[in-house]
């Protein structure tokens, strides 16, 4: 078995067609296909079955796909016994986080890094539903990503996880809001509001829906809205209320703008640092990582 053909087979477990797998490594799909019939001759069973129009692993194709992981996080072994790559502090790095992260923190990240010997970091955000975080590690060192604590878990079989912060959503509230002046908030307080949230699939989102089911009211969504910003400037006019981060949308909050716990629901979210196992074997990554993780200490001091 060839190497690259391991990292194909691994890929197209992590990314799920031939296509993103192309994509990733810059090759063409024909290559990719190409590679994984050569693979498939060398082994007995089946290494992929169609679903739909995707070619997705078989039980025996993903144990293989994770036997490859390990060959190539030893191939990135023996590569730093042989040279400096390992060990330099001055390496290219590259991080991309979700929206609200990247407010909070890419600044912050630059400024700190912004000296010589320090890593050379490339940043990037990428606004995904919680479950396509880990596919993100195929084409990124380091990836700053979020999850309820209800959701699933991360595939750590895949992916090494790096814990951040541990962060409640807060109500955000127009200052003059009735509700306002109340330390803290309920299901049955907020229920019969109007709502900026954001898409299916988000982290407001899985909150609203948990408001809607214990205050058994179905919510009044006026706005869908991803981005932090804007939800806190259409809270900021009166008309709505919605969800902020508690320690994160420090960049978007204005004096307009209240934040109230909200008890009795599960709103706390997970920020996490996902990477491939190879890639924190570097020091220019972990250096990345520990500077995140101070700026995060940071944010929760503040906050």
């Amino acid at each position: 078995m060839e190497i690259h053909q391991l990292e194909i087979l691994r890929e197209l477990g992590a990314l799920g067609s031939v296509k993103a797998v192309a994509d990733t490594l810059m090759v063409t799909p024909s290559a990719v296909s190409q590679q994984l019939a050569l693979l498939q001759r060398k082994v007995e069973v089946p290494l992929t079955r169609k679903e739909g129009r995707n070619l997705v692993l078989t039980e025996a194709g993903q144990v293989l796909a994770d036997a490859g992981a390990a060959v190539v996080s030893a191939m990135a072994d023996a590569r730093g016994a042989i040279g400096n790559y390992h060990g330099s502090a001055g390496g290219r790095v590259t991080l991309c986080g979700f929206h609200s992260a990247g407010q909070a923190v890419f600044a912050k990240l630059a400024k700190v890094l912004d000296a010589p010997g320090q890593p050379r970091v490339e940043l990037s955000d990428e606004d995904v539903a919680q479950q396509d975080f880990p596919a993100l590690t195929a084409r990124y060192d380091v990836v700053l990503a979020h999850r309820m604590d209800h959701s699933p878990r991360w595939p750590e079989e895949r992916v090494t996880v790096l814990p951040l912060l541990h962060e409640p959503l807060d109500v955000a509230l127009p200052a003059g809001h009735p509700l306002a002046a109340k330390p803290a908030l309920t299901a049955d307080d907020v229920g019969g509001e109007a709502w900026v949230t954001s898409h299916t699939g988000y982290s407001p989102a899985d909150v609203l829906s948990a408001v809607a089911a214990v205050s058994s009211r179905q919510p009044n969504i006026v706005h869908r809205i991803n981005d932090y910003s804007t939800v806190a400037a259409l809270v900021a006019t009166g008309g709505v209320v919605g969800l902020l981060p508690r320690y994160t949308a420090s960049p978007v909050l204005n004096p307009d703008i209240v934040l109230r716990p909200l008890e009795g629901i599960s709103t706390r979210r997970r920020i996490d640092l996902l990477a491939r196992p190879e890639n924190l074997k570097r020091r220019s990554v972990t250096i990345v990582c520990e500077a995140l993780q101070d700026i995060m200490a940071g944010l929760v001091k503040q906050g």
